[in-house]
């Protein structure tokens, strides 16, 4: 087949489409047994997309007389779907190294934020930092989570709390989004935390009269870009009234239902999410069983955060129940301050190792099942023809390692590539060869 293509990738010893039948996302039969092909050569073309996935020998024939931007050779190597973070809070200022210690010394997270920290304590950094300062670290952050093998990524504003800084935080995603060779999804998540001064009534009503407004006027404008609309439902934040006011105005504005809940006290905030067709929650360490049924029927996401369980000490989310009861489970890193983790291979390890999931579930969770969580999963998540040409390889012979090597991926990652172009590649890697 004769034209100009961006990409070929040949002779990979393991291709992991994940699904390849245009499934939005996996349960746990289907996470079972992903689609996985072997001695496999892929397509992409100039606009970007899969053109075309199949054996090595009938991708060569047919292209043989096609010209391409870059090939690279994969023998030996694995070609896997970009991963996807679900779930992340990457532009602020000021980092809370300090409560790390706290935390190691025992003292709770509610704690931490009624003393002051946590959330209050980066919102009097990102408050005064300029707009400027915010988006260089979150360049740096996003390009860290690129080289960890991150092509999609959910980012969230909520460390502003009043609608001048969360405007700031949302320009700088805007701009980002536009300047970066990543994808972004965006969330406006003012109600992050109560703001001081103010009651959570209060906190409700400014978001609702004032901020929404402002957003869907930026966003008719072009100025902005919001996928997301978040709340953190929880004791002594936003509780459920607050928080169904707060969503269903959101999506009254076009916004996606997508939040924080039943992380530290249940709250039936999974309840909610299903009765308000929400696209995903996220937390759930302290769902209902009524909760799990309801998103299950619902067909709502739980963007599950293993770093976050890890790293506060808290309840394990019971992803095995979850998926036996036939909920879409997804997995996020939930990079922020509290728990400071870019790399979405050792978000897979740690959902493995302590929440009981196996490899296959993992990767799916951290694909197509991520990718739905943000309502892309037509374009991203699996490698399939159609969809964005998001890719990942990898210096192994099994797709496995970049799970089992916990913090390997610094030397397993040869590259990254999304929309077709190489984003980034391993100085190991020497020059990029033709097959």
């Amino acid at each position: 087949m004769a034209g100009e293509y961006r990409l070929l990738l040949a002779n990979a010893r393991q291709l992991v489409l994940v699904c390849g039948h245009g499934e939005q996302y996996l349960l746990r039969e289907g996470m079972a047994r992903l689609d996985v092909l072997h001695d496999a050569s892929l397509v992409v073309g100039l606009d970007g997309c899969i053109k075309a996935v199949g054996p090595a020998d009938v991708i060569h024939r047919r292209f043989a007389g096609a010209t391409f931007e870059s090939k690279i050779d994969c023998t030996g190597k694995c070609v896997l779907p970009g991963l996807v973070d679900a779930h992340t809070h990457p532009v602020w200022a000021g980092d809370r190294v300090h409560e790390f210690a706290m935390k190691l010394a025992g003292a709770s997270y509610m704690e931490i934020h009624q003393a002051g920290g946590g959330i209050h304590f980066t919102v009097e950094h990102t408050r005064k930092a300029t707009e400027e300062e915010l988006f260089t670290t979150f360049k740096h952050r996003l390009e860290r989570m690129r080289r960890a093998g991150s092509t999609l990524v959910e980012c969230k504003s909520g460390y502003g709390l009043n609608l001048e800084t969360e405007l700031k935080m949302l320009r700088v995603i805007e701009r980002a989004r536009q300047a970066m060779d990543i994808g972004i999804s965006s969330t406006y998540c003012g109600a992050h935390s109560v703001p001081k001064g103010k009651t959570a009534t209060e906190a409700t009503d400014d978001i609702i009269n004032n901020h929404l407004p402002k957003l869907k006027e930026l966003q008719q404008s072009g100025e902005i870009h919001v996928d997301n609309i978040d709340v953190f439902c929880e004791k002594g934040v936003f509780d459920l009234d607050s928080t169904r006011r707060i969503l269903q105005a959101g999506k009254d504005t076009g916004l996606q239902i997508n939040f924080h809940g039943d992380e530290l006290h249940p709250m039936k905030s999974a309840e909610l999410g299903a009765e308000l067709g929400a696209q995903a929650i996220s937390h759930l360490e302290e769902v209902s069983d009524e909760g799990i049924a309801a998103m299950a029927k619902a067909r709502c996401a739980a963007v599950l955060l293993p770093t976050t369980a890890y790293m506060l000490r808290l309840k394990q989310p019971q992803a095995r129940k979850m998926l036996d009861e036939g909920v879409i489970v997804a997995l996020g890193s939930d990079f922020n301050p509290n728990a400071y983790c870019f790399s979405m291979p050792m978000v897979m390890h740690l959902a493995c190792v302590n929440m009981k999931m196996s490899m296959n579930e993992a990767l799916a969770a951290a694909t197509i099942n991520a990718a739905y969580a943000l309502g892309k999963s037509d374009t991203h998540g699996s490698i399939e023809i159609g969809k964005q040409g998001d890719l990942v390889i990898i210096n192994s012979s099994r797709w496995e390692h970049l799970i089992y090597q916990f913090g390997g991926h610094q030397t397993l990652i040869d590259y990254v590539i999304i929309k077709g172009k190489v984003v980034y590649k391993n100085e190991s890697c020497g020059i990029m060869s033709s097959y």
